[in-house]
């Protein structure tokens, strides 16, 4: 395993702990030496890389700009250890994966489940967020791959996959509503419904269509846990939204039915799997990355 510079385990350890001595006990060094160092290279630089502040520290614009090199150094000497380990006949190593709820408790885990039965040295590490987090995850480098429901067009995003992903309303099989075969979200005007917090996809999509058709929702509750969500439409009969993905276990049970939304402006979502642009895979990434693909498309 190649290992990166001092330095850049360094300024990444505080950068990410906002503290020299959480970093330093992070990284099992004294304090007032990781300081030193830090200072050290400060010095080198010519300008301060971190903000000295009353509890902790915070990067300055400068150590900004300087840290976004050193975790893409960091990340392609991780890249380079791969590689190498793919030449002497082994696929090893962590793939670090951010991805939407919606397909964090099925999809996601399931494909690793598969991988792992033929790539056992593989290691996985799934965040789970709204949109917009994932998506500032993998452009840091703190994954490699993101799931993510209609992200933002950006330079800095290597499109993978994308697999179309209807928004369905979901609620209790005894609604007044669950005879239908399609719903528009004006037929969900005059009942309770749970809406997902500003960061989902769903919510974004919800809140344009309903400016654009003037429509005044009941939001009873509002989270940012698609199973808050969904448990609240279970015990109180109000609707709730999710992409089709994100259905299918509680459909599965029997617990709630899901109907597509038939609005145009709802029905073209897309479900997206990206990289960092420029940014060379490890081996085991990129490996994943093609099964999970497959898993995608096969939706």
């Amino acid at each position: 395993m190649l290992h990166p510079p001092r330095h850049y385990v360094y300024l990444d350890a505080v950068a990410r702990a906002g503290s020299i001595r959480k970093a330093a006990d992070q990284l099992h060094v004294a304090s007032t030496a990781l300081n030193r160092k830090i200072l050290e290279i400060e010095g080198e630089v010519g300008t301060p890389l971190f903000e000295r502040l009353p509890r902790g520290v915070r990067l300055t614009a400068a150590g900004e700009v300087l840290l976004a090199t050193v975790r893409r150094g960091i990340a392609d000497l991780e890249s380079a250890s791969s590689q190498i380990e793919q030449l002497q006949g082994l696929v090893r190593g962590t793939v670090r994966i951010a991805c939407a709820e919606s397909v964090a408790n099925d999809l996601v885990p399931a494909t690793v489940a598969a991988y792992q039965r033929t790539h056992p040295g593989v290691q996985f590490r799934i965040t789970v967020g709204g949109t917009a987090a994932l998506v500032r995850d993998l452009l840091n480098d703190d994954v490699e791959l993101v799931v993510a429901h209609d992200p933002p067009a950006a330079e800095g995003l290597q499109v993978i996959a994308s697999v179309p992903q209807p928004l369905c309303v979901m609620m209790r099989p005894d609604h007044p509503l669950a005879g239908q075969d399609s719903i528009r979200l004006a037929d969900c005007e005059r009942y309770p419904i749970a809406l997902g917090a500003e960061s989902f996809g769903s919510r974004r999509l919800i809140d344009r269509l309903a400016v654009k058709l003037r429509l005044s929702l009941r939001v009873s509750l509002e989270a940012n846990s698609v199973e808050t969500l969904e448990f609240f439409a279970l015990t109180t009969n109000a609707l709730c939204f999710q992409f089709r993905v994100g259905t299918a276990r509680d459909v599965g049970r029997g617990d709630l039915i899901a109907i597509p939304l038939a609005d145009r402006d709802l029905a073209g979502g897309k479900l997206v799997m990206a990289a960092r642009a420029g940014r060379a895979l490890p081996v085991a990434t990129s490996s994943f990355a093609q099964t999970l693909k497959a898993a995608l498309e096969g939706m």
